[in-house]
């Protein structure tokens, strides 16, 4: 059995392609709140507070791939249900498209479209104590969001729009699979993340900790499908971030082990899942 991965492993950062900067900086700064960190060629960095957690590479021409494995969201963790409100409220005041409102029992959320169609939730967790583990699994559910609940939040609190508070982190992946049972193969037979939950042959979540979930992955629009081509909007790679580099080398080794290929990347090591999906392994130290 594959030992757990370090319970204080996260995910740390999401890169995107996409085919014009300018107009994805636009949307997810006066829209969603974040802020430029830095420009690095043609890629961007973006995040809340200190650290970037989202880069946009461009590529002009870049088009959605129709019916591949990628990105299905990628998911904003706001630190308190009154920030979850103040971003909802954003999005009316400047008509931006929601394509969905979920209450998940673990947490609240928003979820929405980049210009290109790159998928982004936004969501708040319930204390860790209000969750529901019948069975030793993690009850999850999608039911319709109280938002009359949400926005009474700011009742009182007419605080001005700043943007996304500092304390933002990227709180999960939801990836696009080919075949469920090969994806946990890696992520928890390879990687050590724990099962979470799972539903059917047609979605798994698991995590690092205890935390509901780090990585979703479903085959509802992917089953069977192939990776997207390289020149496609979406997914370039995300980063799971050990604490530190004696734990990144636990992880590298047990890759290694399975056979699996890891290059060197500024950022840490990157292999690829079975649905071709790119993962870096880096350390919170910086090592790799």
């Amino acid at each position: 059995m594959t030992e757990s991965i370090h319970p204080n492993t996260t995910v740390g950062a999401v890169h995107l392609t996409v085919p014009d900067i300018e107009r994805s900086l636009s949307f997810y700064q006066q829209y969603l709140g974040f802020k430029l960190q830095r420009r690095e060629g043609d890629t961007a960095y973006l995040g809340a507070g200190g650290s970037s957690f989202l880069a946009l590479t461009e590529r002009p021409g870049a088009r959605p791939a129709l019916r591949a494995t990628g990105l299905y969201h990628f998911a904003i963790l706001v630190p308190s249900r009154l920030k979850l409100a103040q971003s909802l409220r954003r999005m009316a005041e400047t008509r931006t498209p929601v394509q969905g409102a979920s209450d998940h029992l673990v947490s609240e959320a928003i979820y929405l479209d980049d210009p290109d169609g790159n998928g982004i939730e936004i969501y708040r967790d319930r204390p860790r104590a209000e969750w529901q583990l019948p069975g030793g699994q993690i009850r999850m559910a999608t039911e319709p969001l109280d938002i009359d609940g949400v926005m009474a939040e700011m009742e009182g609190k007419p605080e001005p729009w700043t943007g996304l508070h500092p304390a933002t982190v990227l709180g999960h992946m939801h990836l696009k699979v080919a075949n469920i049972a090969e994806a946990e193969a890696f992520y928890s037979g390879v990687l050590g993340f724990d099962l979470m939950a799972r539903y059917g042959s047609a979605a798994s979540f698991l995590s690092a900790g205890g935390y509901h979930h780090h990585i979703g992955m479903n085959t509802w629009e992917s089953a069977g499908a192939p990776p997207p081509p390289p020149d496609s909007v979406g997914l370039r790679w995300f980063t799971i971030r050990l604490p530190d580099a004696a734990e990144l080398g636990k992880v590298a080794e047990r890759v290694r082990e399975a056979g699996l290929s890891l290059e060197e990347y500024a950022d840490g090591l990157f292999v690829r899942d079975p649905a071709q999906n790119g993962v870096v392994l880096t350390a919170e130290d910086g090592a790799s």
